[in-house]
């Protein structure tokens, strides 16, 4: 009798299907796909880091070695409504959007909005694409998990992550996949848009007591408790990846590897150090390539009270998949 998954889906016994015993070339440089120069205009003060963007793609430049990068797709209304309703998705795009929804979404809405968010979108589809062809790709932004089928919240418009999946099924790249959240916020978003799917696993450790304060439900929620530091939290990942794997054999793994469990974090609530995260980093990624499935990286969130600090946590996220798609765990 096959295994089941946490939604009762039937495990087939090989992991992989037609990618069957493939070994993903040891790489020269990982792909990284940016955005930040489709800059969202904000008011003088907002709490969101815009400018985080733009000084990570610059450290990756300055200090990890390897990086081939390249500019977002658009994406299209087609694409979006994989994951989004087309009522939403249009009052977006017009600008119909009510002040409500602006307010719950926590960004003003304009068409330099429109498309930083498209793009962001299309940052983690090209990332997809890139790595099922060579093992690790990254979106130096994305992770916008608060976004639901018909409303946004939380600093996210589209789920990049959930469109990403439905996407590179449609186009028959893979048939399962495994969204790994571990942004410190429980990707309340992508669990209610992905509650029916069969095939994408969602997986969430967060902060029990943090935003959002009306969870959703995903296939695994990990909620961990104020205050968890390193030991906690790489014990509870630990355990929940090999939950997961045990359960369901994902083709594809997206990535949210978000800043904001570290302890200089505004908004965390948690108290990974720097070397927590690294070690953190390392375990999906090496528990990706023992099972040779391949993994886009995603930026998620980060609201340092030093902005430095949450740069410094993504550029050692990307540093540690770039050591993956060469073929080495420096």
């Amino acid at each position: 009798m096959l295994p089941c998954n946490g939604k009762g889906a039937k495990i087939q016994n090989n992991p992989h299907d037609k990618l069957g015993s493939l070994l993903f070339p040891f790489l020269i440089s990982l792909k990284a796909f940016y955005s930040d120069h489709f800059v969202l205009p904000l008011p003088l003060g907002h709490r969101f880091p815009m400018q985080k963007y733009r000084l990570i793609r610059d450290g990756v430049q300055a200090a990890v070695p390897g990086i081939e990068f390249h500019e977002a797709p658009f994406t299209t209304d087609g694409m979006l409504a994989l994951a989004h309703h087309p009522r939403y998705i249009e009052s977006v795009a017009t600008g119909t959007l009510s002040s409500l929804e602006q307010q719950t979404i926590g960004f003003p809405w304009s068409l330099r909005m429109v498309e930083r968010s498209r793009r962001s979108v299309g940052a983690t589809i090209a990332a997809c694409r890139a790595a099922i062809g060579q093992g690790t790709a990254a979106n130096l932004a994305g992770g916008t998990h608060h976004a639901h089928a018909g409303h946004g919240e939380g600093f996210c418009v589209f789920n990049d992550a959930a469109i990403a999946a439905r996407l590179m099924q449609a186009e028959r790249r893979v048939k399962r996949v495994a969204i790994i959240d571990l942004d410190v916020h429980q990707g309340n978003g992508t669990a209610s848009i992905l509650a029916n799917d069969d095939s994408v696993f969602t997986l969430s450790l967060h902060g029990e007591h943090n935003y959002p304060f009306k969870k959703e439900t995903s296939d695994l929620d990990v909620a961990l408790p104020d205050g968890a530091g390193d030991d906690i939290y790489l014990a509870a990942l630990r355990n929940a990846l090999a939950t997961l794997f045990r359960i369901f054999a994902p083709q594809l793994i997206i990535y949210l590897a978000g800043a904001d469990p570290h302890e200089g974090d505004r908004l965390g609530r948690l108290k990974l150090t720097l070397s927590g995260l690294a070690a953190r980093d390392r375990m999906v990624l090496e528990q990706a390539r023992q099972r040779e499935i391949p993994v886009a990286v995603t930026m998620a969130g980060g609201y340092g009270r030093n902005i430095q600090d949450t740069v410094d946590v993504h550029l050692q996220t990307i540093a540690i998949a770039a050591s993956y798609a060469r073929g080495s765990t420096a």
